[in-house]
């Protein structure tokens, strides 16, 4: 859990920034200034998000510290995920220095990584303001591990948790199939939204099977307001 102590004293001193906020610019770093253009990732991300996945890349492709990188980045995107409040606070525009200090500190304790990158990455999002990005950029930077590992994301969600046995069986059957290509691994999720009543929804990659009892209910509604 991020420190509360850090969450306090922004909090704290936040309505008196509001003033205090400096009318220019600070000059922009760019952390892919620092990565080797040559290495480029498997897979293409957009957005600035994706831009910042991509040179969080190239960076730890370079000094061979992908698979700490990734940890550290898969640890922060969950630390956000239990964290609303933490979100909030890395995109409060009344964030000075201090805070931002304070805040990469407490992020690079967190993700638990030794080594540069990870800090430097967090530094840049500090000066560029773009603290708040930092669960979009988790997300992207996920995408282009996966497709590193050869792995294909699966995301089933459900009206309520599914035990292991069950998304066993959907993986070995999804994995058979033609969604997957040869020699890909899946890589399952399972995201809950009683919105759906009941059944499934699965997307995997860019393709998704709609087998909600909400889908069929809309399907049902509307045949019947045409029938009218």
């Amino acid at each position: 859990m991020f420190s509360r102590q850090a969450i306090r004293s922004v909090r704290a001193a936040a309505p008196q920034r509001v003033l205090a906020m400096r009318a220019t610019t600070a000059p922009v770093r760019s952390f892919a200034a620092a990565a080797n253009a040559e290495v480029q990732p498997p897979v293409a991300v957009f957005g600035v998000d994706g831009t910042y996945a991509t040179a969080l890349y190239t960076a730890a492709a370079k000094s061979s510290t992908l698979d700490p990188t990734a940890k550290a980045i898969a640890t922060l995107g969950a630390l956000l995920q239990k964290d609303p409040k933490l979100a909030e606070i890395l995109s409060a525009p009344t964030l000075v220095e201090a805070d931002k200090k304070a805040i990469v500190d407490e992020l690079t304790k967190q993700a638990g990584v030794q080594g540069p990158t990870i800090k430097n990455f967090l530094d840049t999002l500090a000066e560029n303001n773009r603290l708040g990005l930092l669960g979009d950029v988790c997300e992207k930077f996920s995408t282009i591990i996966s497709a590193v590992r050869g792995e294909v994301e699966m995301k089933v969600t459900s009206a309520q948790n599914l035990d292991n046995k069950t998304l066993s069986r959907l993986e070995t059957a999804v994995a058979k199939s033609a969604y997957v290509g040869q020699g890909k691994k899946l890589k399952v999720t399972n995201e809950v939204n009683p919105d759906i009543v009941g059944g499934l929804i699965v997307e995997i990659g860019d393709r998704t099977i709609d087998l909600s009892v909400s889908s069929r209910i809309a399907k049902m509604n509307k045949l019947l307001t045409d029938s009218l």
